[in-house]
């Protein structure tokens, strides 16, 4: 699908991250892969297939995360310095954290107490 009168198009990778403050009224049109969107202070979570649209309904900060690989078409005023890279899923995080306090990695910097 084109995104023909769109005003940017996205190509966004797996689990790739896009904050959006003050969007509202932003239309986004996925045209390939999956979203998750979710908005400031609303229940809701919003998940977008391929040929699915969605205007941004509220003021406040909006998070979009790609779910698989995603072509996006963006209709509105949105500030793409809030664009980030991909980050490493939930649960990969948590891991990377355990892993980390857990392993012994400055040793031998302790002095022991006598």
């Amino acid at each position: 699908m084109l995104c023909t009168g769109y005003t940017k198009v996205w190509e966004l990778a797996p689990n790739e991250l896009v904050r959006l403050p003050q969007a509202r009224g932003t239309t986004l049109r996925v045209t390939r892969g999956t979203l998750w969107i979710t908005l400031q202070d609303d229940t809701r979570d919003i998940v977008l297939e391929a040929g699915d649209s969605y205007v941004i309904d509220r003021g406040g900060l909006t998070l979009i995360e790609a779910q698989q690989a995603s072509t996006v078409c963006v209709l509105g005023h949105v500030d793409e310095s809030r664009h980030l890279e991909p980050q490493p899923s939930f649960a990969r995080r948590i891991v990377a954290r355990i892993a980390s306090r857990l392993a012994p990695d400055d040793m031998g910097s302790y002095s022991p107490y006598y």
